[in-house]
């Protein structure tokens, strides 16, 4: 365990000398089953984050030529995702505290499967927008709680817990962006069957959290449950000796039960850091994987290839986003780690505007390089709170904050391309985000917690 990893953890080791030991969230030892199940949960969960954006984006043209959408209403399509994930993502915590989260990404995982069956055959632009903003409401509420899982099961396992999420995330947006088109074409060349193949794979992450959900449930009786919801969400986010005292059925003193005043998260310069470099990261994500596949085929790249392309650059995500969350935890400053990200950006944008087809699978690289900036955010709403509760605060605040600000770039786009006939000014636009970008994650990246500042 890191020396970065052991600071953002204090409060939660501090209660639980024997950290060695896997702990649910109520600070009882766990058993090995439970724990191999939020393993498994977690990493089916990331598999299934992104492929309801990445299949649509390597279709899109087939999509916009079926529902007879014109440039603008695709960008409108492309900005779905960060509008859901703003709206629905804010929603995650206070669920989180009334059912617990393993039963809302539970529910969420079920939303997936339910739109991505729906939407191809929703009937009308309208009906597929409203099918896909049900799949991204189950992508909403598990992106906030994503990392909260990884703080109250894991403690002492941030960074590489993370890892392992991000890495299973990036698999499944990759594999999305490859597999799309080829299956499209296995099954009779439908985009109908190509997009709604992918329930299939959120159907699997239902089940690691069912058990859990009844675990959950059957851990404490109706009486001591109802004392502990009254008790706050305090103790319930961080796994307090508390909240373990009314599971075993026991009265905790008075001053455990004491809740700790709110944290004033919105007073915290580093929390505004984070949500913008999130969102700014987000906006790049999600204009790359809406349209990345359509810049490569109006440069002349066939549809396949350009399939293969944007898998690449999603593909590199996997290795790094493994390596990056491990690098981060283990240097003081993160800010050398998104100026580097956000070079190599510059870089495959440049690429993409002199050379798209030339050098595709140069650019493809160095945009997945520069993409890896999501897990390095995940990574930071992790170390710059100190405890369970600030994190899933802090998960909240940046993620519905960021994407709220990433809204307007995918459809921006999709303007700028219909009424400029070309990619150049949009490829402009990307690489100009970039800048304020690497500035806000430096400011992020400062040794410092949300709790410390919101306090000062």
């Amino acid at each position: 365990m890191t020396g970065e990893e052991t600071r953002t953890t204090t409060s939660t080791t501090e209660r639980t000398p024997a950290a060695a030991a896997p702990r649910d969230p109520g600070g009882t030892p766990t058993r090995a089953w439970a724990t191999r199940l939020v393993v498994v949960g977690i990493v089916l969960s990331a598999l299934n984050l992104r492929p309801a954006i990445t299949s649509l984006g390597a279709l899109l043209e087939e999509v916009r030529d079926g529902l007879g959408m014109s440039g603008g209403v695709a960008g409108l399509l492309t900005s779905v995702p960060p509008l859901c994930f703003a709206v629905f993502g804010v929603m995650a915590p206070r669920l989180a505290r009334r059912f617990g989260p393993a039963a809302v990404v539970c529910a969420g995982m079920a939303a997936i499967t339910t739109g991505l069956l729906i939407r191809p055959y929703a009937g009308g632009t309208a009906g597929f927008l409203a099918a896909s903003a049900l799949a991204l409401m189950g992508i909403a509420v598990s992106n906030v709680l994503m990392p909260v899982i990884v703080k109250r099961w894991f403690p002492d396992r941030v960074g590489s817990m993370t890892g392992l999420y991000s890495m299973a995330l990036a698999a499944g947006t990759s594999v999305a962006a490859a597999a799309t088109v080829p299956l499209t074409d296995a099954l009779g060349g439908s985009w109908q069957s190509g997009l709604t193949v992918w329930a299939a794979l959120a159907a699997a992450a239902v089940l690691p959290w069912l058990p859990l959900v009844r675990e959950r449930g059957g851990a404490s009786t109706p009486a001591t449950g109802t004392a502990a919801q009254a008790t706050g969400t305090a103790a319930q986010a961080t796994g307090t000796t508390a909240d373990a005292a009314e599971r075993a059925g026991e009265r905790p003193a008075p001053a455990e039960r004491t809740q700790p005043p709110a944290l004033r998260i919105t007073r915290s310069r580093t929390a505004w850091a984070l949500a913008v470099f999130f969102g700014l990261q987000a906006t790049a994500a999600y204009i790359t994987m809406g349209w990345m596949a359509q810049i490569f085929r109006d440069a002349g790249v066939p549809a396949g290839t350009a399939g293969l392309l944007l898998a690449v650059t999603m593909v590199m995500g996997v290795p790094l986003a493994f390596v990056i969350p491990r690098l981060a935890t283990r240097l003081p400053n993160q800010g050398p780690i998104v100026v580097a990200l956000g070079v190599c950006g510059l870089a495959g944008y440049a690429g993409l505007y002199f050379a798209p087809a030339g050098g595709a699978w140069a650019w493809a690289l160095l945009l997945g390089v520069s993409n890896c900036a999501f897990p390095l955010a995940l990574t930071m709403v992790g170390m710059r709170a100190r405890s369970g509760a600030g994190v899933a605060q802090l998960s909240a605040f940046a993620q519905s904050t960021g994407y709220l600000i990433s809204i307007p770039g995918p459809l921006l786009v999709g303007v700028l391309y219909e009424s400029s006939g070309g990619w150049g000014v949009p490829i402009a636009l990307m690489a100009a985000l970039m800048v304020p970008q690497m500035v806000v994650g430096v400011l992020a990246g400062r040794d410092r917690t949300v709790e410390e500042e919101a306090a000062a």
